[in-house]
């Protein structure tokens, strides 16, 4: 998997380079000692630390070798930011290496500590990647930080970069006192810069030089349904221009095409075919009667094969040979899907490569081509008029496509996990190829319908059976759930669950059932509440008809907000029916509700028939981003919904 910048609290993977004296004894190093004297304001008591030095400098020379060094200094505000006083810094054994590392802890005293080679971990970057050659070197100050402390290091490392595109975060979620990033190149050579999330950062330029920079930058605090901090945080991208006669051979591109061509000049060649791989598709799709359904028996397969790294060279960004993958029956995300290319082409139907960055769908811009934006690869079919799901586009120049992750081992054909929907996503198809935007599903394709069962005993005593349907991204959050935890434990969750409508229930079954071939989970839930209806001497029955919650409700509690609120597409719809007891009717009810805004809808409806209390309720939500000015409206919206479904109705004895 292709890896771009993340980070929480300014762990970068861009140093830059300069000479760093070697200091006797334990003493801190006149940068840190620096940083270490900043003023900073109060923050909040929830905020663990503060960044008080981020810098990062970059020199290239003639050849394309990068040379980085980093000059780190945090500050420990909290026991709870002691995990903060960490170093670490990834280098790629095949092409680069960590010629500097070390770090220093100053305590409250005024007493330093010194971490050398012997505090220093290498340990593999990703733990399932068995042939990845990407390292990091660590050092950890967690066990001797304390609040007050700094703690700081610096590296310098070597390496060849693959392009001449390079990208900065000025922050992560904690706050920043100073973050630098400078460039510095050959004569000859230029630069342009692209700011993200902020207005636009100019350089200071000084001969061949150039530095960017930004200061006392606030904390970014996290808030319920909020964007990526990725999507909030400042962020430099680079692009550099070498001289016409220079050596480098690092890349750069003015176009998405010109991406579009890098990416299939790397995948096609790998989509080899056999006589293996052409009896096996044929072996998966004998059953299948439409185009559809050979898709999705293939991308089952796909799905299927074990998720390991395998990552060298050129390797990041090229994917095995799909021979290679079918024998061995394991590879990564875009293994996954050039097999699946292969394979379909054995069945005469057309697949192309699709890049696309997983976490965060606003991550990637449409205004700078690049491939260091992207982590992750998935599969876009070239489908007839007669396939119809909700994760086709429109291509152009190549038609119809279906889009589907064969990574995610969660998400059938036809669906597409929620963090990739709306994301600009880059269709590797030469000179067809085009970024574009990833299909976002309506919300009747992530529907849960629930239907509920009451009897309801003169003692205020219920009995209720539970069935719930899901489909579509709604399903995948059951399913997840279902698959991570054992059964005690899904059992537990669920009990969790009811008891928080039904104080007191009492739990007879939990039956789930996954059909993820279908993209549907269904789950059958029992139970008793003794005492639900409060009995008012015998004369009056009071209860209200939502006994339990939906699962994944929003926390709209804070009165107002600093960041947009995400809503993702999703739709719920519940029946209720309440048989009443014995010698009691309806005295009291609430009266029906209908709600609209340009994001949601909601309706609430009561009837009472043939001895039954019918109460029904229908949640409509289209996938938005709120601005934080709107916040009031939103909350004014789900907080109606909320008085709606806690109000009572009221039985009368005959």
């Amino acid at each position: 998997m292709l890896q771009p910048w993340l980070k929480f609290c300014s762990v970068s993977f861009l140093l830059f380079t300069f000479f760093i004296p070697v200091l006797a004894g334990d003493d801190a190093p006149p940068w840190l000692r620096q940083a270490a004297a900043a003023s900073t304001p109060p923050y909040h008591k929830d905020v663990p630390a503060v960044v008080l030095l981020d810098e990062n400098r970059v020199a290239v020379d003639e050849e394309g070798k990068v040379t980085r060094s980093v000059f780190y200094a945090v500050k420990i505000l909290t026991r709870d930011g002691r995990g903060l006083a960490r170093a670490s810094e990834v280098y790629e054994t095949d092409k680069g290496k960590i010629k500097e590392f070390r770090a220093w802890l100053i305590y409250p005293s005024g007493n330093v500590k010194k971490f050398g080679k012997d505090e220093t971990a290498d340990i593999a970057f990703v733990d399932n990647d068995i042939y990845n050659e990407a390292r990091s070197r660590v050092i950890s100050a967690r066990d001797e930080a304390e609040p007050g402390a700094v703690f700081g290091y610096e590296a310098v490392t070597e390496s060849r970069d693959f392009f001449n595109q390079f990208q900065w975060g000025f922050q992560g979620r904690l706050p920043v006192v100073a973050s630098r990033y400078s460039l510095t190149l050959p004569s000859g050579w230029r630069a342009e810069s692209l700011t993200f999330n902020h207005n636009k950062v100019e350089p200071t330029v000084s001969g061949s030089s150039w530095m960017w920079e930004l200061s006392n930058l606030p904390p970014i605090e996290p808030e319920p349904s909020s964007p990526e901090v990725t999507n909030l945080a400042p962020r430099l991208a680079v692009n550099v221009f070498p001289a016409a006669n220079a050596k480098s051979r690092s890349l750069s591109f003015a176009s998405w095409p010109d991406v579009s061509r890098w990416a299939s000049e790397l995948s096609d060649p790998q989509i080899e075919l056999n006589d293996a791989i052409a009896g096996k598709a044929r072996e998966l799709t004998a059953n299948a009667k439409t185009e559809l359904e050979k898709i999705q028996a293939i991308g089952r397969y796909a799905q299927n094969i074990n998720y390991i790294s395998i990552q060298i060279g050129i390797g990041r960004f090229r994917p095995h040979s799909a021979i290679d993958v079918f024998n061995k029956s394991y590879g990564d995300c875009k293994d996954k899907a050039n097999l699946m290319r292969a394979m379909l082409k054995a069945l005469g139907i057309t697949a192309y490569p699709v890049i696309i960055y997983s976490g965060d769908p606003t991550y990637v811009r449409e205004e700078w081509p690049s491939p260091t934006q992207f982590n992750h690869a998935i599969i876009a079919v070239k489908v007839g008029e007669d396939v119809s799901v909700p994760t086709i586009l429109t291509h152009p120049k190549l038609g119809r496509l279906l889009v589907f992750d064969p990574t995610d081992e969660n998400t059938p054909v036809g669906d597409l996990p929620d963090h990739e929907q709306g994301s600009f996503a880059l269709i590797a198809a030469g000179e067809n190829g085009s970024l574009q935007k990833m299909p976002i599903t309506p919300p009747e394709a992530n529907k849960l319908v629930r239907e509920a069962n009451i009897t309801l005993d003169v003692q205020g005593t219920i009995t209720a059976t539970i069935s719930e349907r899901s489909v579509g991204q709604s399903a995948v959050g059951e399913r997840r759930l279902f698959r991570r935890l054992a059964r005690p434990d899904y059992v537990k969750r669920i009990e969790g669950w009811i008891t928080r409508g039904a104080t007191g229930a009492k739990i007879s079954k939990v039956e789930p059932a996954d059909n993820q071939r279908d993209g549907r989970f269904a789950l059958d839930v029992e139970f008793a509440v003794p005492g639900y209806a409060q009995s008012m001497r015998g004369q009056l029955l009071v209860f209200k008809p939502v006994i339990v919650p939906r699962r994944d409700g929003l926390d709209l509690t804070a009165t107002a907000r600093r960041h947009p609120l995400v809503l993702d597409s999703e739709a719920f719809t519940e029946t209720v029916r309440v048989k009443l007891p014995d010698g009691f009717e309806v005295d009291e009810m609430p009266d029906a509700a209908k709600l609209e805004t340009p994001f949601g809808k909601y309706s609430a409806t009561y009837e009472v028939k043939d001895g039954h209390l019918i109460f029904t309720r229908n949640l409509v939500v289209q996938a938005s981003t709120i601005p934080a000015a709107q916040y009031p409206m939103v909350r004014e919206f789900f907080g109606r919904i909320r008085g709606v479904e806690v109000s009572p109705v009221v039985l009368a004895k005959k």
